[in-house]
């Protein structure tokens, strides 16, 4: 069956993690990518470099498989050349008159030396959807500033600044999180536009920041900070509902209480933890006595909970109606029954492991059900095929790698 972005033609000049991220997307949904790289690759595909003797003899398995790649660029075809020459400045130009879509996420300077900003590309293509994104916006006193999501999205933001207890060390997030995010955001900003191209015929530029994206996710932090009220950190022994919460159980396990209506659910957790009595106890029978006498009822909490493992627990709760989450390691996640019904992990049809899962995008189209088609190119692997099909003969090809414009 047809993806649902069937026809959609892209043209994805990006690196890492966010641009390479929206587009994999739009080729599990049936768009055409062409992915351009410099002749030597992009940044994402030496990002796994073995440092210790583990990972050297893990890079070593002829079944070695670059996954950080393969995750991000499945389902396209790849390029690869050298834009410093005028050869492949033209070539890049041409592509830009096929596609739909240009994304890119290199430095700002890095873009207008190679002639591929807005103003130039639409010249070329003037109903092209032009997608930038940068580590702080195009205007402003960092505009200039490099910027990974780390960085930028996840330091800048105040996302890092919250997370951890007080006085605790500020946490890394994990891999490439803020730029998933942020990749999601380009994917519904570049159909926005064209859904406003077949209104209007006008092709569109767009722009994104990791700095923005960071801040739009931890908006419920931002916001009452711009009435002039900081938020705080969160403390399990302070928790302003104690049945938002996190807890331990007696085997070391943690889950976390999501009760967010604390009053309709309240008399439900008394009689899973086996204390129907405090339901009425005038120090705990309201949202706002159980918070002046939540240090009190938190340590009682805790107290019941050691008491029997997350196993045992979970059956009580689910026979009790009570609303949680178990915190799962990544390794738990990849077993999980639940995640394997509703198909989160899907064949990458990687010849070297034929074995290999990854991860599916998380939109779910019934009529058009996404699907990976390939795994990631090789460098360069499709740029015989690509250029061919724009004319190109096996005589200028020939000529072109000569020229060491091509690979």
């Amino acid at each position: 069956m047809a993806g649902i972005l069937e026809g959609l033609k892209v043209l994805e000049m990006g690196h890492v993690v966010a641009v390479p991220a929206a587009s994999a997307t739009m080729a599990d949904w049936g768009a055409e990518i062409i992915k351009l790289e410099p002749l030597t690759g992009e940044m994402a595909r030496g990002i796994l470099t073995p440092i210790t003797p583990e990972e050297k003899a893990w890079v070593a398995n002829p079944q070695y498989v670059n996954w950080y790649f393969e995750f991000l660029n499945r389902g396209k075809k790849g390029i690869a050349i050298d834009l410093r020459s005028e050869a492949g400045k033209k070539i890049m130009r041409e592509l830009v008159g096929w596609a739909d879509i240009f994304m890119s996420n290199y430095e700002v300077k890095t873009i207008e030396k190679l002639q591929a900003d807005y103003e130039s590309l639409k010249k070329i293509n003037p109903r092209i959807i032009y997608a930038i994104l940068t580590g702080y916006g195009t205007v402003g006193p960092d505009k200039d500033e490099r910027g990974f999501d780390f960085s930028a999205a996840w330091a800048r933001s105040g996302a890092m600044f919250l997370m951890g207890e007080p006085g605790s060390i500020p946490p890394p997030q994990r891999g490439g999180m803020m730029d998933r995010v942020t990749g999601a955001h380009m994917v519904g900003g570049v159909l926005a536009a064209l859904y406003h191209r077949e209104k209007t015929g006008e092709g569109q530029k767009i722009e994104f920041s990791l700095y923005h994206t960071g801040v739009w996710t931890i908006a419920e932090d931002i916001q009452p900070a711009l009435l002039g009220s900081p938020p705080g950190k969160l403390v399990h022994a302070l928790a302003r509902n104690p049945l938002w919460n996190n807890y331990r159980t007696r085997d070391d396990r943690w889950f976390w209480a999501a009760m967010l209506q604390p009053d309709l659910s309240w008399g439900n957790f008394c009689r899973a933890l086996g204390h129907p009595e405090w339901e009425n106890d005038p120090k705990f029978n309201n949202l706002e006595q159980r918070y002046w006498n939540r240090e009190e009822l938190i340590r009682l909490i805790d107290e019941v909970l050691a008491t029997k493992t997350l196993a045992e627990w979970e059956a009580i709760f689910r026979a009790n109606d009570v609303i949680y989450g178990r915190v799962q390691s990544p390794m738990e996640v990849a077993a999980d029954p639940q995640a394997l019904a509703n198909n989160f992990f899907v064949d990458l049809h990687h010849n070297v492991r034929p074995d290999m899962k990854t991860v599916m995008t998380p939109v779910k189209f019934v009529q058009n059900p996404p699907e990976v088609k390939a795994p990631a190119p090789e460098v360069g692997q499709h740029t015989e095929e690509v250029l061919l099909s724009m004319g190109y003969t096996w005589e200028d090809i020939a000529r072109l790698k000569e020229q060491q414009v091509i690979l």
